[in-house]
């Protein structure tokens, strides 16, 4: 994929929204994008997995874990789930661990930080939800741009207009 969020805030300026400046890049791959998809969880990552166990076809999934530090949501074993099965990227609001083979693994992956505990694993959550963090309101089947310079939201697919 080959676009830079600068020029998609240039070129669709009226129709993008930029989220605030909270997310490190973590994954194997800087620049990613495509629709949305969503789950709201809370120190359990089951149903994070198990979205991740379908095919992506190029879609981004959008964790809201509520910004909680006490656990990371994604980890080495889940960013490879999501790159063999085709997902271009995972957005993050909250913390991953494994960074150093999460950043060998092809999938675009932004978070808050890293931290070494692992979730719950009990599948509580909400899947397909909207979800609000980092000053936006994400809902499934928006299109989502992210890059070394930051994450753009967008209700249509910009590159393939």
């Amino acid at each position: 994929m080959s676009f830079k969020t600068t020029d998609l805030c240039d070129e669709y300026e009226d129709e993008v929204q930029i989220a605030e400046p909270l997310f490190k890049d973590l994954g194997g791959v800087r620049a990613f994008g495509g629709e949305i998809v969503t789950v709201k969880v809370h120190e359990d990552n089951v149903l994070v997995r198990g979205i991740l166990e379908t095919k992506g076809e190029g879609r981004v999934l959008v964790v809201d874990g509520g910004g909680s530090n006490a656990c990371a949501l994604v980890g080495d074993q889940v960013a490879q789930i999501a790159c063999d099965n085709g997902w271009a990227g995972i957005v993050v609001n909250g913390y991953i661990r494994d960074s150093a083979d999460v950043a060998k693994i092809g999938v675009g992956l932004k978070a808050l930080g890293t931290l070494p505990k692992r979730s719950r694993k009990e599948g509580k959550g909400f899947q397909e939800v909207i979800v609000y963090f980092a000053g936006l309101v994400f809902s499934p089947g928006m299109y989502l741009y992210a890059d070394e310079d930051g994450i753009l939201i967008a209700d249509r697919d910009l590159l393939n207009a």
